[in-house]
């Protein structure tokens, strides 16, 4: 159903460099390289492979539909107008309902950096539910409040959160540098170390948790009505963000590599305590880096919070002006001119998941997270799906219009980026459904996991047939 009002006013707050730091923010994730580097150096071809199969191809498919449609909601104004309402619906609601399972994730890496600002890494600190719960909450809530204020308010968190997310990725290299130029490296590094054993399952987890690292490019379009000038500025924040990113992760790897062996890495704060490693060894004045990183960090994730937020309470925005969602979603804010009702329901839900992730540890309903943290990855990838297959159709169509930025090499460049994204996505997808190596049961591992995303999807499905049904 088309909305039957048009839409109301939204603010273009965002310039070009507000998108080039919401891509950094919304993207890059430096826990992932103490989850790579721990695998050891064939994570770094990984790295190559998933930058050229995948985030290229995303990258290149959301540059050429985000510059042909810039409007708000993005990724599901997009399906829907190539494939229909309830595809889009399909495709907005997974995108939607999958990132409100994520904030326990971010937001609990986050706390756990955090324990390294005051000296407490390894304390335990971090696994007791009287810190984690209240800095989680609050991080949440304090992004909540700055972006429903507005988008000329809330970018600046975003904005902050991008630099927080880069710099110490920065540190880390150029430590990586120095410690190339000055010290033999701390794993062996050669033609078979360098490459990884694609057979098994322990690197093909790796695989779809490093394609799971680079996804996120799309998120800023579903913000098209609120870009200055989106046509033009969505694709230049792409075209310089994406580059930046691909090198923090693989050549943050390698410095992680070269600093720590790799059975000593922590999976969350590795990167920290590659940082920690090569600042010693530089100079002991240089003891108070370690400490910057991990406060850059948390500022880092909570404005990754922030862009996760803004971003899908964008798409329930767009879902309520089309009254799939109750017609409150798409109410905009008197005063701010931002959807704050989406971007409410959005923190709430969010907030009962962070309080069965953290008061359910050690008893059943950690079971129950978990199975849904496998389940979100499944359904985020639902839209990825979409995004590529979009992008085929609007390339077979062969539709014109002008200042649209189209993906190089013709046919042959636009299939390639079509199906090497399909590919990798559905790849991502099926890696999700194994499970891990000490569970005891993998067909009830599965059965949950497929389950799960499948209950979610009729759940969707419920709510978009009952509003049809109602018009």
């Amino acid at each position: 159903m088309e909305n039957a009002q048009s839409s109301p006013q939204l603010v273009r707050a965002l310039k070009l460099r507000d998108l080039v730091l919401f891509n950094l923010v919304a993207v890059l994730g430096l826990r992932h390289l103490g989850t790579t580097a721990k695998f050891g150096p064939g994570s770094l071809l990984m790295w190559l492979i998933a930058a050229i199969f995948f985030f290229i191809p995303q990258g290149l498919a959301v540059i050429e539909l985000s510059s042909r449609f810039p409007k708000e909601g993005g990724i599901y104004f997009w399906t829907k107008r190539a494939l229909g309402e309830g595809h889009g619906f399909l495709c907005g609601w997974c995108y939607w309902i999958s990132n409100v399972l994520y904030y326990p994730n971010l937001l609990i890496s986050a706390a756990v950096i955090a324990t390294f600002i005051f000296g407490e890494g390894g304390s335990g600190l971090s696994d007791r539910w009287a810190y984690v719960l209240p800095v989680t909450l609050g991080a949440l809530w304090l992004a909540v409040a700055i972006n429903i204020v507005g988008l000329g308010a809330g970018k600046w968190l975003q904005n902050a959160g991008g630099v927080g997310s880069y710099v110490p990725g920065f540190i880390l290299i150029l430590l990586g540098v120095y410690g190339a130029m000055t010290r033999p490296a701390a794993n062996v590094l050669n033609a078979t170390t360098l490459t990884p054993d694609l057979s098994n399952l322990p690197a093909l987890n790796l695989l779809a948790s490093i394609a799971f690292a680079f996804a996120g490019l799309e998120l800023a379009s579903t913000m098209g009505d609120e870009v200055e000038n989106p046509r033009r500025n969505l694709p230049r924040a792409i075209f310089i963000s994406a580059p930046l990113i691909a090198i923090v992760y693989i050549i943050g790897t390698a410095a992680v590599l070269w600093w720590l062996p790799n059975k000593d890495v922590n999976v969350v704060s590795g990167f920290l305590q590659a940082i920690k490693a090569g600042a010693d060894n530089l100079s002991p004045a240089l003891r108070w880096i370690p400490t910057l990183c991990a406060a850059l960090y948390t500022l880092g994730n909570i404005g990754g919070v922030g862009a996760w937020l803004i971003g899908p309470a964008r798409v329930a925005f767009v879902i309520g002006l089309d009254r799939y969602f109750p017609k409150a979603f798409g109410a905009v804010h008197p005063r701010w001119h931002t959807p704050y009702v989406a971007i409410l329901v959005q923190a709430t839900l969010a907030t009962v998941f962070l309080l069965l992730s953290v008061l359910g540890r050690g008893t059943s309903v950690e079971e129950v997270y978990l199975i849904l943290l496998d389940t979100q990855i499944l359904i985020y990838f639902i839209p990825y799906l979409y995004l590529f297959i979009v992008f085929l159709i609007h390339r077979r169509r062969g539709e014109s219009a002008t200042d649209v930025v189209m993906a190089p090499g013709g046919k042959i460049g636009g299939w390639f980026v079509g199906l090497s994204g399909i590919i990798i996505t559905l790849f991502a997808m099926i890696v999700a459904t194994i499970p891990p190596p000490d569970n005891t049961n993998p067909m009830i591992f599965r059965l949950k996991v497929i389950g799960g995303a499948l209950g979610f999807i009729l759940i969707g499905g419920v709510i978009y047939w009952t509003a049809k049904a109602r018009s």
